[in-house]
């Protein structure tokens, strides 16, 4: 019988030390180093994936879907420069400009940017519907700026950040996914633009490399 006890003392003290989960020095450094190598969210859509449709209302007031977006040329595109972004993120904010230059570049050639806004205003004030609609005005976009009001769109793609970019071709193939380019917050510092990239090897016939890239940003503000 002491025995026993003995060896159930043993266990649970042995249980509560294995259960310990105060990372390590090295355990944090080898977390840190996996997660910066993921660049898909574990849900959501993938490379090679179809992307869905959806109906969201632009800052026009009016409602757009993939199947009724078309490019600069009036015509059905041959790819969507899908980003998600916001108003009041500083990743979002330094890289407004560079969506507002890859719509200028790309959508007369067939790929036009779609912008699509997913924070809760509940959370984020700065991002109502209201506040878009004004920053839209201000800034001249030239593309759609659509809101995520019931926040069902982005969870379908996967999107966790802003920016965020999903690139499809005229299928709704998923061909690219990430950053627009390597600087996140300082446009003077580029040297690759990844987005730029991936739409010259799909006018090529190739496949984009990378394809996936990890995009850095505010976190997506959900109820």
């Amino acid at each position: 019988m002491k025995f026993s006890m003995l060896f159930i003392a043993l266990a649970l003290a042995f249980s509560a030390v294995a259960c310990n989960d105060t990372p390590t020095a090295s355990s944090q450094a080898n977390t840190e180093t996996a997660a910066k190598a993921v660049s898909q969210p574990a849900y959501g859509i993938s490379i090679g994936d179809k992307a869905p449709d959806f109906e969201l209302k632009n800052v026009d007031g009016k409602v757009y879907s993939l199947s009724t977006i078309m490019d600069a040329n009036g015509q059905k595109p041959k790819g969507y420069i899908i980003v998600f972004t916001c108003n009041t993120c500083p990743y979002a904010q330094a890289n407004e400009q560079r969506i507002m230059s890859l719509h200028e570049k790309y959508a007369t050639m067939g790929y036009p940017v779609v912008a699509i806004q997913p924070n809760d205003p509940a959370i984020q004030p700065g991002d109502s519907f209201a506040a878009m609609q004004k920053r839209a005005e201000e800034k001249g976009y030239p593309f759609l700026y659509l809101f995520d009001e019931a926040q069902e769109v982005f969870p379908q793609y996967g999107a966790t950040r802003t920016p965020e970019v999903f690139l499809l071709d005229s299928g709704l193939t998923l061909r690219y996914h990430g950053a627009i380019d390597d600087s996140a917050r300082d446009p003077e510092g580029v040297r690759e633009k990844f987005v730029e990239k991936a739409i010259e090897a799909l006018e090529k016939g190739e496949a984009p490399s990378p394809a996936t890239t990890k995009a850095l940003g505010c976190g997506i503000k959900a109820a």
